[in-house]
């Protein structure tokens, strides 16, 4: 059955589809058409074929894709930079916000005002001259939204909390194509939502959120010899039991392509990254990493004192698009049967084609309640586990299967949760492992209040029926 007649059995008129461009005022691409192909996004394993691509620079460009949906029985989807891209199939119209990126600082109130389509990169960028940090996560080519509205894990996550919990206001186009400015106090139950909830609610033109005075961290990563992992990563084990919650840190199990960008010493190879973040006292932080130093000998060491505008370099995560596969657990300890796990899945002679095997240490500030409460679950998860593979080439089916082993075996020990923004997919099934029953229960009473048409049933989100997929 073609598109035109799956929607003529729902009253669409198909002809409508051709003259689509006609009923927006902001530009729009049919597939084949020049720039169709921007919608592309940045994880290319994900396959995003939309209907139409709406290249929305203002929120009425929203609210115009929205309300045509709403009449014609069709679907609508954003994407900023397609980092965490689900399937887009071609009942949906996609709205491209990447050309929404203005960023305005205040400085005096300590606050940014960020379009939908900012990245991390920009905001920093605007707020960096005036020693002021936004919460960004490990990668700052990411988008400041999807990253938010998935409540917003990064590098600094236990010294400073969850990013979401430092959100004043969204502005939002709900399912019925209305504008809404939402805070604590106005329309608070879409604001408990829109911070965990991801695209379950609307789609979100612009949010403000809190800058704190972080101008510069002592941090970056140690890297060592494959070989040494079951020293470095039982140390790091034994060593995070202590640590105070200025100091963030994972470490990884990472095989990294021998490409432009990648240092000598780590490319082609197993290495074993100690990733660490460490705010207040600086010599204090140089000591508590010293055990770290001296678990084996770093073949690249970059922790320094950091101006907060390379908190990147922490995790280096890649900036180029390519297809990635992600799986996750949460876990409520760290043993030494977990380690040996770790080891015998991806340390050395283990044949994995996973790209990195990342532990990161959680609780701190991460696992207290913010002032205002939100649809962000699993505070009371110790550490994640996430696997990152490529699956292209002769190893591409071995990535996905790979990392369920993995997860199988750590089940023992695991929380049974999953963050908003890691391991994304439109499985149902998942969405029962980002949030608990309570928290499903309010996003899907929600969804249904604010989008009585069904615009947003797509992708990663929450409702009271299963979603229909044509």
């Amino acid at each position: 059955m073609t598109l035109a007649d799956t929607l003529g059995d729902r009253g669409f008129d198909s002809d409508v589809l051709s003259t689509l461009p006609e009923h927006f005022s902001a530009l729009v691409a049919l597939p084949g058409e020049p720039g169709y192909e921007r919608c592309r996004p940045w994880n290319l394993a994900a396959t995003v074929q939309p209907a139409a691509v709406v290249f929305a620079t203002a929120p009425h460009h929203v609210a115009e894709a929205v309300r045509f949906a709403a009449e014609y029985g069709l679907r609508v989807t954003v994407q900023a930079t397609g980092h965490g891209a689900t399937v887009v199939g071609d009942d949906t119209i996609l709205v491209l916000t990447s050309a929404m990126a203005e960023c305005m600082v205040d400085v005096t109130e300590r606050t940014a005002r960020v379009a939908a389509g900012a990245t991390w990169q920009q905001v920093i960028d605007a707020a960096a001259p005036y020693g002021l940090a936004p919460l960004c996560g490990s990668a700052p080519g990411v988008g400041v939204v999807g990253f938010l509205t998935g409540a917003g894990v990064g590098p600094l996550a236990r010294s400073v909390g969850v990013s979401s919990d430092y959100v004043r206001s969204f502005d939002v186009v709900t399912g019925a194509g209305e504008l809404l400015h939402v805070t604590p106090d106005q329309h608070g139950e879409l604001f408990w939502g829109l911070r965990g909830g991801k695209a379950t609610l609307g789609i979100v033109t612009a949010v403000q959120i809190e800058l704190l005075p972080i101008p510069e961290f002592y941090g970056g990563a140690l890297y060592f010899d494959g070989e040494d992992a079951p020293a470095v990563l039982r140390a790091w084990h034994g060593w995070c039991a202590g640590l105070p919650e200025n100091v963030n840190t994972s470490i990884a199990l990472q095989q990294l392509p021998p490409l432009p960008g990648v240092p000598e010493p780590l490319a082609g190879r197993l290495t074993v990254a100690v990733r660490y973040a460490a705010l207040d006292d600086f010599a204090e932080a140089a000591t508590l990493l010293e055990p770290l130093r001296a678990a084996a000998t770093p073949v690249l060491d970059t922790v320094a004192v950091l101006p907060y505008a390379a908190i990147g370099a922490v995790h280096a995560d890649p900036v180029e698009p390519m297809p990635v596969h992600e799986d996750q657990a949460l876990l409520r300890e760290l043993t030494s049967e977990v380690i040996d796990i770790l080891l015998a899945a991806a340390g050395p002679g283990s044949a994995s084609v996973q790209t990195i095997v990342e532990v990161r240490l959680l609780g701190g500030a991460y696992a207290r309640q913010a002032e205002h409460s939100s649809a962000f679950c699993h505070r009371n998860a110790a550490y994640t586990v996430t696997t990152i593979g490529v699956p292209a080439g002769a190893t591409a089916e071995l990535v996905p299967a790979q990392a369920r082993a993995l997860m199988r075996a750590l089940a023992p020990w695991a929380t049974g949760g999953l963050l908003p923004n890691f391991a994304p997919s439109a499985d149902p099934q998942r969405l029962t492992r980002v949030y608990d029953e309570q928290t499903r229960g309010w996003l899907a009473d929600l969804a249904d209040r604010y989008d009585p048409e069904g615009v947003f049933r797509t992708g990663q989100v929450v409702r009271s029926e299963p979603q229909n997929h044509l």
